[in-house]
Formats: C-alpha cells, structure tokens, sequence
C-alpha cells in the first residue's frame, strides 16, 4: 500500500491533536505504520522555527514577509527530511497543518496575495499536496473557550497566533471554508463541536474509504 499523506486543519481549540493521536491509533490497529508530525516543527531546524513564530524565542517584532518565509523553511525541511521519505516507505502520516495554514492565517487573515502564497507554498512542498485535509471547523468563541480551559488545566502561555484578536481569527476560519470550497475533493470538513468521539467516528468515515 503506498503511503498517505494527511493533514488536519482548523482555528484555535479545534482538537487537531486530539483527534490526530485517536485516528493514528486506529490505523495503527489495521496494521498501517504511522507517523505523527506537525507545524511548524518536526525537525529540528522546524522546532528552532516554531520557536520563533510561536514564541518570539528572537525577542524582536516578525515582520509578515518574515513570518511567511519562516513557516516555508519549515515546511520545506518537514517534507524533504521527514514527509517525503515516510511516504516513500509505504507509511502514512498525519500532519498537524500544513499548506492552508500559510493560506488561512498569512493569507486570508493577514491580508497577504493569495497567488504568491500558492507559489511559494508550491516550492516549499516540491508539489507534494496532501492526498486529504480534515478541517476542524468550531466556533472561534468556542474553540478560545477551550484553549482557556487547556492552559488552566495545563498550565502554559497563550502564543503569539492566539494573542491575535479575534477579528483576525474569525478571518481564519473564514479563510478555511473558502480553501475547502476552492478544492473539495481534497477538503473534508468535520464538526468539531461534537464530543470527542463523534468527531473520530465522522474523520474515521472520511478516511476508511481511503484504505
């Protein structure tokens, strides 16, 4: 069987962790290898990167053009180092963003040119699109809620994405049901309101078909 790649979409709280950790799982129950990865990450040049983007690890205001080359480095690093090679071993793997992360919130929430997003999203990639999106799709009130619910819980500070206002994040998901009408067939939108298991049971259907 040759490897997929899938990746998993959504604003703030959307569960794409949770709900990338349960779908591994059961893949992995049918036999299938899989690999988790996520982004901005998953090397180390990657995680040097997410550093910086999430955390201002620099300690000096990003500029946009900045911010944007930052995440194509890492994912450009992420497909060649990690991507690419797993797929090429027949495996699976299941990527927390990806592409229309830079389109949803470099794009339609920054304001950045659609068209020079795709064109560089294109040369970070090397043409390896995902072969499907899940986009987890939540109240932006009900997914900061969670997150809320998360750092009381867990401890730990918001990011600088989660510190945006939540015009920019209503943007976001905006963003992300415009990228979803632009390529259905790639585009699985979920539910992510429902608890926990819902949510599984609906990605699980999406992805069954696939096997």
């Amino acid at each position: 069987m040759s490897g997929k790649l899938i990746t998993f979409e959504g604003p703030e709280g959307s569960g794409k962790s949770t709900q990338i950790r349960l779908l591994a799982e059961k893949l992995g129950a049918r036999g299938i290898d899989v690999s988790v990865t996520r982004e901005p990450g998953g090397t180390a040049t990657g995680e040097a990167i997410r550093n910086i983007l999430q955390h201002d690890a620099v300690n000096e205001p990003l500029s946009m053009r900045a911010e944007l080359l930052l995440f194509a480095a890492s994912r450009a690093q992420l497909v060649e180092q990690v991507i690419q090679p797993t797929l090429d071993r027949g495996e699976w793997v299941l990527c927390d963003r990806f592409i229309d992360s830079t389109m949803a919130y470099q794009g339609f929430a920054r304001g950045m040119n659609i068209a020079a997003l795709d064109r560089i999203n294109e040369f970070a990639i090397g043409g390896r699109t995902p072969d499907l999106t899940i986009l987890l799709d939540l109240d932006i009130e009900q997914g900061f809620e969670r997150v809320r619910c998360r750092y009381a819980e867990a401890g730990g500070a918001a990011d600088r994405f989660e510190c945006e206002a939540r015009d920019f994040h209503h943007r976001v998901r905006e963003g992300y049901h415009q990228l979803a009408a632009r390529e259905p067939e790639r585009f699985r939108i979920v539910d992510a309101a429902s608890c926990i298991e819902n949510v599984a049971d609906d990605i699980w259907n999406h992805v069954q078909v696939m096997l």
